[in-house]
């Protein structure tokens, strides 16, 4: 879709040559929500493209993804020798609404900031305890938990201007045992409901993450396994009557079943590995 309210496209090389924000200004990533219907408050646009970002970087300490890296890359990705997790990678790109064209143009960072309920690569990053580096404008850079982006639908903590730059996803995360269940409406549609356990190798332990029927994600976290009445009463506690996200993709009631029935497959399937390790 044309845009016919820009009149002008910045390509700064550095993040710090953008030192103030004004309303009317939008960063352009790969553009495929932006452009996709009328942004009429918008009059400038300011591609990181020019900033040459590594997409992704293999550390000691994990996985660093670059913001602007494009979804693809990150599907593609083969994942180190041990990361037992990291099929979960590609997994949560191929969850994602999106054509092979938008798989190719689309980035880690626009899935993440457009902070939609269905935004798988916020599942996997909540998931895979990332934390996710923000850069203000004129300010500190800061780091924040992916657990605590999110606060809403289409809502995020990030101020205006500020950008996020990447994220890290530590390797003990990545070494860890997974169980992911999803459900959607139709084959490649959005997600209904998104959850996935994980569990640290040599332990009973459970970290559940609960994302897509609610309108942010909600983590559970368990030292050893739950029993299935424990598990359900703390998911009752942590999504209350009406914090089931209603849309187009399922009603309260249909997540709040899928939500129940996928954390208890979860819990049974890595209980049963936990148990035997």
């Amino acid at each position: 879709m044309d845009l016919n309210t820009i009149t002008d496209v910045l390509r700064p090389a550095l993040p710090e040559e953008v030192t103030t924000w004004r309303p009317g200004q939008a960063w352009l990533a790969g553009g495929t929500w932006l452009f996709s219907e009328p942004q009429p408050d918008l009059d400038t646009l300011i591609d990181l493209r020019g900033f040459g970002w590594q997409p992704l970087t293999v550390t000691k300490v994990g996985l660093e993804i670059a913001a602007t890296c494009p979804i693809i890359e990150l599907d593609r990705f083969v994942p180190p020798a041990g990361w037992d997790a990291g099929p979960l990678l590609s997994q949560c790109c191929r969850s994602l609404l999106a054509s092979f064209k938008i798989m190719n143009t689309a980035t880690v960072g626009g899935n993440i900031c457009m902070s939609l309920p269905a935004g798988a690569l916020i599942a996997l990053t909540v998931a895979l305890e990332a934390q996710y580096h923000l850069l203000p404008r004129g300010g500190a850079r800061r780091s924040v938990a992916a657990a605590d982006f999110v606060i809403g639908d289409h809502q995020n903590i990030l101020r205006p201007g500020e950008l996020l730059r990447s994220i890290t996803i530590p390797a003990a995360a990545l070494a860890k045992r997974f169980a992911l269940r999803r459900a959607s409406l139709t084959h490649l549609g959005r997600s209904a409901a998104l959850l996935i356990g994980t569990q640290t190798p040599g332990t009973n332990d459970l970290l559940l993450t609960i994302t897509a029927a609610t309108p942010r994600p909600i983590q559970l976290r368990y030292a050893t396994m739950p029993a299935a009445d424990e598990l359900r009463r703390e998911i009752d506690a942590r999504v209350p009557d009406g914090g089931y996200f209603d849309d187009v993709n399922g009603t309260p009631a249909y997540k709040q079943h899928l939500t129940y029935r996928f954390a208890e497959q979860i819990r049974r399937e890595l209980g049963a590995v936990g148990a035997g390790a």
